[in-house]
């Protein structure tokens, strides 16, 4: 059934094999061919796809397993009935064929007719072509020039038209070059914005494009080294440039105040009367000097720079708007304030030699100032580059460096001028910052620490001055022959006295030439102490209380120190000393008047609850009791003097009959040295005199009393008495007026009864009345006499080598004897009670 014999004698009358055309769409589907399969085939399929079918259809699995399951001989019969089918099936295809065949033999009869005419007409058409083709090949050129032509047009017309797009983006990338070249940066960087915005993007597809596409990110980065490197110069040039910058910016705020203060004093300045001659007001003073330094500093007004003449800021402001358009805004931030704090710290390292000269301290704070009047500037030019709370946060690092540093190299100083400059270097300092915005009290604390060792230095100034006057001074009074002469003192010290006026020249005035030039000078520490005080802020108040305290500082210490190692040096004798209490006295008396010059100065009244007082009068009170104590020792060393010359023959039977050499001329310097006492306060000489009568007195009493000398004859007791009478005929002559009765002879009666004693030899008496508070002998001690009569008992000893030959002697000896034991009953006696 494959292949369809039939005959076709239409046909050139042979029979032909024709093969069996496809089925037609009407025919049995595919599924259904199986079906017609023979017995053979079917089961050859079964076997073949038995091991598939298990996998792929175990639907069917299971139809074939419930065909063989169901009975034993079910798949016998399923077989029958499977070529009982297809043998149906094979009968209606075969009907089907035989039904058409008939047309199927027409169709190809048709077909046969028709090749004939087919063959012609190729022919034909082939012969028509070749015309055609001869005919068209000149029309075929021109076609193919005109097409040629018109995509020549087309071409140019494209290629202007993106030439048109992409010139624009070539324009944009030279003049990219040019800005490069010019360095204009920042302008360059806003060309790759919109290169990359608007014009690349037109012409993303041509490589010229990805070629500069990728060339901007090196130029944004050569952009940034190079602004970088231009700040770095910047940075450079304004740490060269941060004294000059410093010294302008000081210059201005200096001439700024002196313009302020000079105003001020002109509407509201007060001159003050009542004051002594040549007193001059620091007022007026320094407004001469402001003035003077107001129309010199206008004259140079011209010359002084700003901060932006002697700086180029255009650099950390390209460098910020580069990196703020490159979005690295934050690094170029930590790195400016990075690199500033280094500077910073190099600026506030000062040099080791810094406290040597007033320029090094100069140097420093005009560096300082220069660094932070920059900060402020890209402060307020700038947005963000630093803030404020950045430059605060620097500024008190670098304030506790500063006041550290000063307080450390400031400490250095001795030379009070230097430490004045540099108190006017920090005001200016200060005022200088201040006018930025910075914060700058604690360098004001700061100046009142310095102001302490400023008057610490003036102290030790001063002490030299006081020093030179004391050493130059000749400790006379000062002798006046004219009126002129008179007034130039006057003008010097305040000195009043009615009396001095009265008398004609030539006179002298009471106190010597160191008087009125330690007056002068003690003023001229006043001014030199409120030099300091000006220009800081304070109230009058405050500075009349520095003046004070840093006066009475001067009298209390310096001065109080230098009188007394003035009184204590051992050239300074008796008649110095003198000098000198009288000297003190006067400056006592002036101590009001100083008070009313500081009052002058400050026009703060002393009446003030606050008002400190001078401290003159215990000042003076305590050189003077100094002095007043030197005069006694130095008294009573010349009164050792002269008693080391006494040279007695303790063993002379009879006295001289007349007094001691030494003694006499004792007498005779005591009596020079009390006239010059009459200057000198009645009490003082009155207690000079007690206490030189009763040194006198003493040392008398203790060379009878010395240890080494062994015995005494009654003929020495008679010379040493005659000595005493000397003494006491001293005493009553009142060498020093004031005094009241016998007073000063009480300073011998020691002695006096003593001598009594032995002269009268009243020893029953003396025995008999011991204790009684009326007894004659009142004032001898039983132990002062017991040694005094053991010396005598051996002078009799040996002098007498034949007393025991004599009656009288040999009574006068056991009287001797019985008086020593009773004595020394008396003093054993006393040692017991005690």
């Amino acid at each position: 059934m494959a292949m369809v014999w039939a005959p076709s004698r239409s046909m050139n009358g042979s029979c032909r094999r024709l093969r069996a055309p496809t089925p037609p769409a009407w025919g049995p589907p595919s599924g259904k061919a199986l079906i017609l399969l023979g017995p053979r085939t079917a089961a050859a399929g079964r076997s073949s796809g038995a091991g598939r079918g298990v996998r792929h259809r175990p639907r069917a699995e299971r139809t074939d397993r419930s065909v063989y399951d169901d009975q034993p001989n079910a798949h016998k019969k399923f077989m029958e009935k499977l070529d009982a089918c297809i043998r149906n099936h094979d009968k209606e295809i075969e009907k089907m064929c035989n039904f058409h065949h008939q047309g199927f033999v027409d169709a190809i009869t048709e077909l046969l007719k028709v090749r004939t005419d087919a063959e012609k007409l190729k022919v034909q058409v082939t012969d028509t072509n070749r015309r055609f083709q001869d005919a068209g090949k000149e029309v075929i050129v021109q076609t193919e020039d005109i097409i040629r032509c018109r995509i020549q047009q087309r071409n140019i017309t494209t290629v202007v038209e993106k030439l048109q797009l992409c010139l624009p983006v070539l324009e944009m990338y030279s003049k990219l070059k040019e800005q490069m070249s010019a360095k204009r940066y920042y302008s360059a960087l806003k060309t790759m914005e919109q290169l990359e915005n608007v014009y690349f993007p037109r012409v993303s597809q041509y490589r010229f494009c990805q070629l500069m596409i990728e060339n901007l990110p090196k130029l944004r980065e050569d952009i940034k080294e190079i602004s970088m490197s231009d700040l770095k110069d910047f940075l450079e040039s304004i740490r060269k440039h941060s004294d000059k910058i410093g010294e302008t910016a000081m210059k201005q705020a200096q001439q700024q105040k002196t313009f302020n203060v000079v105003l001020q004093k002109q509407n509201n300045v007060k001159f003050v009367k009542n004051v002594y001659i040549n007193d001059r007001i620091p007022e007026e003073r320094n407004e001469v000097e402001l003035k003077r330094g107001f129309e010199e500093e206008d004259e140079n007004e011209e010359e002084v720079l700003t901060v932006q003449d002697l700086v180029d800021f255009s650099p950390v402001y390209r460098c910020l708007h580069i990196y703020s358009v490159l979005g690295d805004e934050e690094t170029f931030e930590n790195y400016y304030r990075k690199q500033r704090k280094k500077q910073a710290r190099l600026v506030l390292q000062p040099q080791s030699n810094m406290h040597e000269t007033v320029d090094g301290y100069r140097r420093y704070f005009t560096q300082i100032v220069g660094f932070f009047v920059v900060e402020d500037h890209i402060l307020h030019v700038t947005q963000g580059l630093v803030t404020r709370a950045y430059t605060d946060e620097l500024w008190n690092m670098a304030l506790s460096k500063i006041i550290a540093v000063l307080r450390a190299h400031s400490s250095y100083c001795t030379d009070p001028d230097l430490v004045l400059e540099l108190k006017n270097l920090i005001v200016i300092f200060a005022d200088t910052l201040q006018g930025y915005g910075f914060p700058v009290n604690r360098l004001f604390d700061l100046l009142f620490e310095i102001r302490d060792q400023y008057n610490e230095t003036l102290l030790k100034k001063w002490a030299g001055v006081f020093r030179d006057i004391f050493e130059e001074d000749n400790y006379s009074p000062i002798p006046i022959v004219n009126e002129e002469e008179y007034k130039v003192v006057i003008s010097k010290f305040p000195f009043q006295d009615p009396d001095l006026e009265k008398q004609s020249f030539p006179k002298k005035f009471p106190m010597s030439q160191s008087v009125p030039h330690i007056y002068i000078q003690v003023k001229e520490f006043i001014y030199a102490s409120l030099k300091f005080s000006e220009s800081l802020h304070r109230s009058s108040t405050e500075i009349d209380d520095m003046l004070r305290k840093s006066t009475n500082l001067l009298l209390t210490r310096t001065l109080s120190s230098c009188l007394l190692n003035l009184i204590r040096k051992p050239h300074i004798g008796l008649t110095e000393l003198v000098q000198i209490i009288i000297n003190t006295t006067h400056l006592e008396q002036a101590c009001k008047y100083l008070e009313d010059f500081i009052t002058n100065i400050t026009n703060i009244s002393q009446e003030t609850v606050h008002t400190a007082r001078l401290y003159g009068l215990s000042t003076f009170k305590d050189a003077r009791h100094a002095a007043e104590g030197e005069i006694y020792t130095k008294l009573n060393q010349k009164i050792d003097e002269f008693v080391q010359l006494a040279d007695y023959d303790w063993t002379m039977s009879e006295p001289d009959g007349r007094a001691s050499g030494y003694l006499m001329d004792l007498i005779n310097f005591l009596r020079s040295i009390f006239q010059v006492f009459t200057h000198l306060p009645g009490k003082v000489a009155q207690t000079a005199c007690m206490s030189a009568c009763q040194h006198l007195s003493t040392s008398l009493m203790q060379m009878l009393l010395d240890s080494e000398l062994k015995q005494i004859s009654m003929g020495a007791v008679q010379q040493f008495n005659l000595d005493v009478i000397q003494c006491e005929l001293f005493a009553s002559s009142e060498p020093v007026p004031g005094f009241q009765g016998d007073t000063l002879q009480l300073a011998f009666i020691d002695l006096r009864q003593l001598l009594d004693l032995f002269m009268v030899w009243d020893w029953s008496t003396y025995l008999a009345d011991y204790g009684q508070p009326a007894s004659k002998y009142l004032r001898v001690n039983p132990n002062t006499a017991l040694i005094l009569l053991e010396k005598m008992k051996d002078t009799s000893k040996k002098n007498n080598i034949f007393a025991q030959f004599r009656k009288n002697d040999r009574d006068k000896q056991k009287l001797i004897e019985t008086v020593v034991k009773q004595l020394r009953s008396l003093v054993n006696g006393m040692s017991q009670h005690t």
